[in-house]
Formats: C-alpha cells, structure tokens, sequence
C-alpha cells in the first residue's frame, strides 16, 4: 500500500469516527434536552460537525430533529460536509494522478 492510500484511508477513518461522535453526542444533548439535564455546549456540536462529523451531525440533527430550528447549524455543518469532501475528493485526485 502506498503512502497517499494510507493516507486517504487515515483520513475516511477519521471523519467515520468524527461522525459518529458526532451523530451520538446531538442524540445525548436531545436526551438531556427532555431531561431538563446539563446540556453539551453548543460550541463543542458545532465544532465536531465542522471538524469532522459533518455527515453524523447532518444525521444526528435529522434522525433526532435536534437544533434544526437553528440556522447556524444547519450552515456550519453544511459547511463542514463541503470542505470534508472536497478534502477526501482532493486525495483522490492526488492518488490518481500519482498512478
């Protein structure tokens, strides 16, 4: 396996674990919504679905209709989805173009 393989799989490795942590902390900060609980700041949703779990943030957000009345969300993570493809789509070219 060459080194630009590794590194896209490095990468599609990361953003599938930030998606789920994602995906799971907007489930637990809705819980804890209905709960009346301590909630996840919003800094630290927003963060890890532009960083990263933008796919499980779009998920968590839709399956748990979960801070879909706030617009920012929808365009941090919206955002966060376009430069996390185009950041997998740019390996890609770079794998091809090595070959």
């Amino acid at each position: 396996m060459d080194k630009m393989t590794l590194y896209f799989l490095c990468y599609i490795g990361f953003l599938l674990v930030m998606s789920i942590t994602a995906f799971i902390l907007y489930g637990a900060d809705k819980r804890k919504a209905k709960k009346n609980k301590w909630r996840i700041k919003e800094s630290v949703l927003l963060g890890f679905g532009f960083f990263g779990g933008a796919f499980g943030a779009i998920a968590g957000m839709k399956a748990f209709r979960h801070k879909t009345k706030h617009w920012y969300f929808t365009v941090i993570n919206v955002l966060g989805a376009i430069w996390q493809t185009a950041a997998a789509v740019g390996l890609l070219y770079l794998m091809s173009k090595k070959s």
